[in-house]
């Protein structure tokens, strides 16, 4: 009987058929992701359903690998099912705590398989001791002695008999087993006795989908063996997961880019506000601009009348210095002409 041991929420995609890149949505929204125990086989498998319809049911085996690819988003690869699948969380910590049990699950699925063949060796290594001392058991029986001779082999009678009573036991356990799966094959022989005649039913191309499903089982014995390969190949997975952790400390630094991107769009955005106001200021600076250009005109012109009036008292004070310059030498010629009657004077009056 299957119990779930652990269940959560996330996103599930599914690797392109064509592709093998692209994910395809499975869900279109966030779905129960349940781990699911079968004490009966004692295995385990991932199990969600999104309304109606089963969109993962992975048996986990020992090599299944979970890898996380990114901070919320984690993959593996299911051979049975041909196909790999994907998870997006909610958060960092649920992809933690499913990796985390999806690596407790395939131990404890690893240790069941080792146990299982523990006890196919010790079956088949009882057989063939049983094998070995039954016909020393019967040789003895059949000598002819005395009965402390015949004594003398009781004990390895009897440990033949507890041997014979535990492969007894063995063999009755097997039966069991035997019994169970044949009951479940049964119910799953009917299952999909039902499965096909519903199918008849439910449409006439019936013949085209049989060549569509012998070919898809023909392409997935032929991933099967490319992914057996690929999980032979260890060094290529340790790589990957190299790459793997590399990619998510580009994703991280992409990340910090983008806040100081935003950042700065923020700081734009802000400047951007400003701008009215500056256009405003613009225009009435622009304004002002012209009226100081109109005005520099006007004085550029008053400049230019000043500087012919310039040009013009220059020229009239070049006239004046010369009209002066003659009025100097005549008063200089006048002043010389009185000092002489000054001079003259002078005499006239010692001679008298």
């Amino acid at each position: 009987m299957e119990q779930p041991i652990y269940t959560t929420r996330a996103h599930v995609f599914q690797i392109d058929p064509s592709t093998k890149k692209n994910w395809v949505p499975a869900s279109k929204q966030a779905v129960t992701v349940s781990y699911f125990y079968d004490s009966t086989r004692n295995s385990y498998r991932i199990i969600s359903v999104d309304g109606s319809k089963v969109i993962i049911n992975s048996t986990i085996t020992p090599n299944m690998t979970f890898t996380k690819t990114s901070q919320k988003f984690g993959q593996w690869a299911d051979s049975r099912a041909n196909t790999v699948f994907g998870l997006g969380f909610a958060s960092e910590q649920q992809l933690t705590k499913f990796a985390e049990k999806f690596q407790e699950v395939k131990d404890a699925a690893k240790l069941a398989k080792d146990k299982s063949q523990e006890k196919g060796d010790t079956l088949s290594n009882h057989s063939q001791e049983s094998g070995r001392e039954t016909p020393s058991a019967n040789q003895a029986s059949s000598i002819n002695g005395t009965d402390d001779e015949k004594i003398s082999f009781s004990p390895e009678s009897a440990q033949l008999k507890s041997e014979n009573e535990r492969l007894k036991s063995f063999v009755e356990q097997s039966n069991t087993t035997a019994k169970k799966y044949e009951t479940e094959l049964q119910t799953l022989k009917e299952n999909n006795a039902r499965l096909v005649d519903a199918l008849q039913e439910s449409s006439a191309n019936v013949e085209s989908w049989k060549k569509e499903l012998a070919a898809c089982q023909e392409e997935s014995d032929t991933l099967r063996k490319k992914i057996g390969e690929l999980e032979a190949q260890c060094n290529e997975a340790s790589q990957e997961k190299q790459r793997n952790a590399q990619l998510t400390v580009r994703v991280r630094e992409l990340e910090a880019e983008l806040q100081e991107k935003e950042q700065e769009l923020e700081n734009l955005r802000r400047q951007a506000e400003i701008i009215p106001q500056l256009m405003g200021e613009c225009e009435s600076i622009g304004a002002k601009l012209k009226a100081a250009e109109s005005k520099n005109k006007e004085l550029e012109g008053r400049i230019d009348g000043l500087q012919m009036d310039v040009s013009d008292s220059r020229q009239k004070q070049g006239n004046m210095k010369g009209e002066l310059k003659k009025f100097m030498d005549i008063l200089d010629g006048k002043l010389e002409e009185l000092h002489e009657f000054r001079q003259g004077l002078s005499k006239l009056g010692v001679d008298n």
